[in-house]
């Protein structure tokens, strides 16, 4: 290939790049063109000097669109699309009990979670989404279905004290998930992670293992965290204390670690976790959606922690849009 054969040229009205040291007021690039070769972008330029400098087997122009870097869901499960809208309008612990447990007892196999990351894949892919995070059962089923898409994703496989689909109880899950780790280890597009559920379906021996594991391995973990008011009175009731002191007496606050939802945070906890280097993600639709409450996005943001964005599953926000999710955090951070 001669210096100036690209693969691709994208010619586009506006060009978002990612800038680091600019944002969150970056440029906006009018009139430019991005160049593709060997699947890595080479050049972004003017466009009339990309014509002047550039030859590629593929010219697109986008005359009225704004090209922007592919965005990045941080907490779904992808395969519970074919879940979605099985039962709407229930507050979490109903809906996870009576409903969406159930049904996952019923339905879920390795079949059912690749042909649901199929689905979950397409929809990601047509508003935009190119990397994801996963937190559902059989993540090799995932892993396959995702690489098949052209996606890349961090799949991190249910840890719980009970049995279910996937296996007995923790250590069948631990198994599974090193053997997933063993098997995608050298596929740059995915990574295996553990997955935890939640404080309240996790006892503290499998935590341990799980943290002794994540950091013999060098891999995240990530747990759905004070998602509701209820778990907080549930968790104080049984043992005296709100389920992140017990994590981090139990050494899992890190920067290892996504806490996903985080909607009830006292000061003293937004310090911990800043203090910690705890990494949360912010669901708003998914906690509006099951009247979760509402995550402190700027008192996080203000003590220094670093929050992402993320969906959750279709089936407790009826899709997996981020520039809706973006559109619902900014009109709640607003509120």
């Amino acid at each position: 290939m001669s210096d100036n054969q690209a693969d691709l040229i994208v010619h586009a009205r506006w060009i978002a790049p990612v800038a680091q040291d600019k944002a969150p007021n970056a440029e906006v690039l009018e009139h430019h063109a991005l160049v593709v070769r060997d699947g890595q972008i080479v050049d972004l330029l003017p466009g009339a000097l990309a014509d002047e400098k550039w030859q590629a087997d593929t010219v697109t122009r986008l005359d009225s669109h704004l090209l922007i870097p592919g965005l990045i869901n941080a907490h779904t499960h992808a395969a519970m699309n074919l879940l979605r809208g099985i039962a709407d309008d229930l507050p979490l612990m109903t809906w996870l009990e009576k409903h969406i447990w159930p049904a996952e007892g019923q339905f879920v196999s390795e079949q059912f979670v690749f042909d649901g990351t199929r689905l979950a894949a397409a929809e990601m892919i047509r508003s935009g989404t190119t990397c994801f995070a996963d937190q559902y059962f059989f993540p090799a089923s995932a892993a396959r279905a995702t690489v098949e898409a052209g996606l890349r994703a961090s799949l991190f496989c249910p840890i719980l004290d009970f049995p279910t689909p996937m296996g007995a109880g923790p250590e069948d899950y631990l198994r599974l998930a090193t053997d997933a780790m063993d098997e995608w280890r050298h596929d740059p597009r995915i990574q295996i992670g553990f997955g935890p559920h939640a404080p309240y379906t996790v006892s503290d021996g499998p935590l341990q293992k799980v943290l002794t594991l994540a950091e013999e391995l060098d891999v995240p973990m990530m747990m759905h965290v004070h998602e509701t008011a209820g778990e907080i009175q549930m968790a104080v009731g049984n043992t005296g204390e709100r389920p992140l002191t017990r994590l981090k007496n139990l050494g899992l606050l890190s920067p290892r670690l996504l806490a996903v939802h985080m909607t009830q945070l006292t000061e003293d906890e937004i310090a911990l976790v800043a203090e910690t280097g705890t990494q949360v993600v912010h669901c708003p639709e998914s906690n509006l959606k099951l009247a979760s409450g509402f995550a402190p996005v700027e008192k996080l943001r203000k003590a220094g922690v670093n929050v992402a964005l993320g969906t959750d599953g279709a089936a407790s926000n009826n899709d997996l849009d981020m520039i809706g999710e973006a559109r619902m955090a900014a009109f709640l951070g607003k509120g």
